[in-house]
C-alpha cells in the first residue's frame, strides 16, 4: 500500500448496507463465515467511530432456494440435522446465531442490497457445471435482483453461478488461473481479468480466492456506504507491510547494501528514533564517513539519512495516530519532534494532510468523548 494517503472526508453516515448470502449444497461455509466477520467488524469500527449514526451493516445466510438457513432440524434430534448440514455446526450451535443474520433492517434509510456467492467444493469443472445446473431458481433470483439494483459478488468458481444470469456479458471478473481457460471457453462475453485477484465494477465484485475476502468487503462498502468506512476498514483488513514495520520497529525496511551500510544506520536510527538527529554520530554507527553515509543513502535510496529519519518518524506517528488517544503534542515528543509545529509541517509534507486529519480519517478507535458513554447514548451525543 502507498506509504502517503491524503484522508477523505470525516467518516459520516451513508446508506447501509445488507448482503445475503444463499449456500448451496456444496457451498464453501469458511468463505461465508469470513465474510460474515468481515462484515461484522466493520459494522463494529463504524459503531465505534458513529455510535448510533453508523450506516445498518447486516446480512443473512439462506438456502439455495432463499429459505432460512439453516432449515428447522427435525424436533426428535437437532444435533443430528446440524451434523448433516456441516460436520462443525453442533459444537458451533451455541454461538452460531451471530452468523446466521437477519432479514435487512427497516426504517433505517436507504439500504444497498447484495448478494455473495461463497465458491463450491468440487473435484473438476464438470462438477462445477453440474451444480450450477441444478441451481436454476437461484439464478432466477439473482437475475431478479441485479435487476432490481442490487450488487453481486462472488468467489472463485461461483462466478459459473453469476454468469449463469445471461447478466455478465461485459463485464469484468476475476477466476483462480486454474478455471479461467473452461470459464472463457463456455462464456467468451464476459472479461476475466488476469492481472488482479479482485475486481469492483458496480454491480459486479469478485474476488479469486478467500484472501482477497476482505478487500472485496471494502469495495462493497465504499459503494454502499460512501468512503470513510472502507478507508477505516481497509488497514484492519488488508496486511500493510509498511504499518507492521513501524508497528514492530523491524529492521529489514530498505534493501541491504553488501557492506550493509544503509542496514546498520537505519537499525540505529529505528532505535533511536526519538533522539535529535546528528549525522556524525549516524555515521560513527555505520562505521563510515558522513560523506560515504550521504553517498550511500542518495545511491540506495535517493534522499539523505535526514529525510529517512522523518519518513520513519512519520510511520510511528501515523501508528500512534491510529491506535492511541495521546494528544498530538505527545506524539510529536513520542517521535523526535520537541516542537509540535515543526512535527506538523513534517508529517504534512510526508503523509499529505494534518496529524488530527490523519486521525479523524483512520483511527481504529471510538471518540476520547464517548469512552464511558453507554451506547444507547450515544444517538443523544451525535458525535462524529
Amino acid at each position: 500500500m502507498p506509504s502517503t494517503r491524503t484522508p477523505t472526508t470525516a467518516l459520516a453516515p451513508h446508506q447501509g448496507l445488507h448482503v445475503d448470502i444463499p449456500l448451496l449444497p456444496r457451498a464453501t461455509l469458511g468463505s461465508a463465515l469470513t465474510l460474515i466477520d468481515l462484515l461484522r467488524t466493520a459494522r463494529m469500527l463504524a459503531q465505534l467511530r458513529l455510535g448510533a449514526l453508523a450506516p445498518p451493516i447486516s446480512w443473512r445466510l439462506l438456502t439455495a432456494e432463499g429459505g432460512a438457513w439453516p432449515p428447522a432440524p427435525p424436533a426428535a434430534s437437532p444435533s443430528a440435522s446440524l451434523a448433516a448440514l456441516h460436520p462443525a455446526l453442533p459444537t458451533l450451535a451455541s454461538r452460531f446465531e451471530d452468523y446466521l443474520g437477519s432479514a435487512p433492517p427497516s426504517g433505517q434509510g436507504a439500504i444497498q442490497h447484495a448478494v455473495f456467492l461463497p465458491p463450491m467444493h468440487a473435484a473438476d469443472i464438470p462438477s462445477v457445471r453440474s451444480l450450477v445446473r441444478g441451481q436454476g431458481a437461484l439464478v432466477a433470483a439473482l437475475r431478479q435482483a441485479l435487476d432490481a439494483g442490487g450488487l453481486l459478488a462472488c468467489q472463485g468458481n461461483s462466478a459459473w453461478l453469476a454468469a449463469a444470469t445471461g447478466r455478465a456479458a461485459g463485464r469484468a471478473l476475476v477466476l483462480p488461473w486454474f478455471y479461467a481457460s473452461a470459464f472463457r471457453d463456455e462464456h467468451p462475453d464476459v472479461m476475466l481479468v488476469a492481472d488482479q485477484a479482485c475486481v469492483a465494477e458496480a454491480p459486479w465484485f469478485s474476488a479469486a480466492g478467500a484472501e482477497q475476502l476482505g478487500g472485496l468487503v471494502c469495495a462493497l462498502l465504499e459503494h454502499s456506504t460512501g468512503p470513510g468506512l472502507a478507508q477505516l476498514c481497509r488497514p484492519a483488513f488488508e496486511f500493510d507491510p509498511e504499518r507492521s514495520r513501524a508497528a514492530a520497529q523491524a529492521s529489514t525496511q530498505i534493501r541491504k547494501t553488501r557492506d550493509s551500510t544503509l542496514a546498520r544506520a537505519i537499525a540505529w536510527l529505528e532505535q533511536h528514533l526519538e533522539a535529535p538527529y546528528d549525522l556524525a554520530t549516524l555515521a560513527a554507527a555505520a562505521a563510515v564517513s558522513p560523506r560515504t553515509l550521504l553517498r550511500h543513502f542518495r545511491q540506495e535510496l535517493g534522499r539523505s539519512p535526514l529525510d529517512q529519519l522523518h519518513r520513519m518518524r512519520c510511520a510511528r506517528a501515523r501508528v500512534m495516530l491510529e491506535i492511541t488517544l495521546e494528544s498530538v503534542p505527545t506524539i510529536a515528543l513520542a517521535c523526535g519532534y520537541s516542537d509540535p509545529h515543526a512535527f506538523r509541517r513534517v508529517f504534512a509534507r510526508h503523509c499529505g494532510c494534518t496529524p488530527s486529519a490523519y486521525r479523524e480519517a483512520h483511527a481504529l478507535r471510538a471518540p476520547r468523548a464517548r469512552w464511558r458513554l453507554d451506547p444507547a447514548q450515544w444517538d443523544k451525543q451525535a458525535l462524529l
